[in-house]
């Protein structure tokens, strides 16, 4: 049983956490927040134990990996105290928000042979992870495009888009990675537009944007496109899709069920989509857990490691200036 523990009890570190309690080949070993209530009521949820620092969880015996689930702002230093300790982790996205703490701390753990799983959840997903093998298997010929939605239900709260980093780094990064996951190559250039739309006087006053567009081009002409919202009406919009020389791979949104209703006067009347991350990725967190405990196992670098947060973080930082100037911008210019 390989001995986990988790660091931040908030909502996703909660669910993380009783995910792990699940697991057949895990055990939750400890749980640990800055906010003792938090902590505690995850540990009466699941029987674990509560440790009083990340620095009792990094030198305890007990523990054999960790999953930080903190702050952004603590991540990289979280990352690296684990990686010190020689205790395997899984880190939640971003690695930071910003570049340059990122390449520090790849310096830092530059060599180390500790398993580094990045939370780039969606990689997991069933029907995404169905596209990225139907690409590889040439099911659908030459890859020629990918297309990827990613609309939340609505805006979250104030409190916490003052320091997510703004969508791109926040939302967009997801996106991010899996163009990459789908494409097998690198973007080069990246193009990006972005708009006030949802919330125009909140948007102006954080600095940030509410809708996004992204198109990215590979070195041999492959292009990923990438729209984003920060509110759908009709619920949390994920949707997948590869086009090539011989067809399409297409992974939809997901509903409580598949039911369509037919009346007098309407027809295809359907459940609403599942209404956010958690619910719509249930099996991809399950399973992102699974790949972790493999990886601390067999000692393998997991499917999803540092550089892929790394890298995701680039596009977002290309995407960025191309929206303050206006203009394509290669990759090469801000790594």
């Amino acid at each position: 049983m390989i001995r986990i523990a988790v660091l931040g009890c908030g909502r996703i570190g909660a669910m993380h956490a009783a995910n792990i309690a699940a697991h057949p080949s895990a055990r939750l070993a400890a749980v640990q927040d800055i906010n003792g209530a938090a902590a505690e009521a995850v540990a009466a949820s699941t029987g674990a134990r509560v440790m009083n620092s990340a620095a009792e969880v990094f030198s305890s015996s007990d523990v054999d990996a960790v999953l930080i689930a903190t702050a952004t702002d603590t991540h990289a230093d979280l990352l690296e105290q684990a990686v010190a300790a020689g205790k395997p982790v899984l880190c939640e996205k971003p690695i930071d928000l910003s570049l340059a703490r990122v390449n520090r701390c790849a310096a830092i753990i530059r060599g180390v042979k500790t398993p580094i799983q990045l939370g780039f959840v969606r990689r997991f997903d069933p029907g995404h992870k169905a596209v990225h093998d139907a690409v590889r298997a040439g099911d659908i010929g030459v890859l020629h495009q990918v297309v990827i939605t990613s609309r939340d239900p609505g805006l979250a709260p104030e409190a916490y888009l003052r320091v997510s980093g703004g969508i791109l780094r926040d939302m967009t990064i997801h996106d991010f990675d899996m163009a990459r996951f789908i494409l097998g190559e690198e973007p080069e250039i990246v193009m990006a537009t972005a708009s006030r739309l949802v919330a125009p006087a909140l948007m102006e006053k954080l600095g940030d944007f509410d809708t996004v567009t992204v198109v990215m081009t590979t070195v041999s002409g492959k292009q990923a496109i990438i729209t984003n919202s920060r509110e759908a009406l009709y619920g949390y919009d994920q949707r997948v899709e590869a086009f090539g020389s011989k067809g399409m791979a297409l992974s939809e949104n997901r509903r409580p069920n598949q039911t369509l209703l037919f009346g007098k006067g309407f027809s295809n009347h359907a459940a609403p989509l599942l209404h956010f991350f958690i619910e719509r990725y249930r099996e991809a967190f399950d399973a992102e857990i699974g790949a972790f405990v493999k990886a601390v196992e067999t000692h393998q670098p997991p499917v999803v490691g540092f550089d892929d947060g790394r890298r995701a973080l680039v596009l977002a930082e290309a995407a960025l200036k191309s929206i303050a100037e206006g203009r394509a911008v290669t990759v090469s210019e801000v790594e």
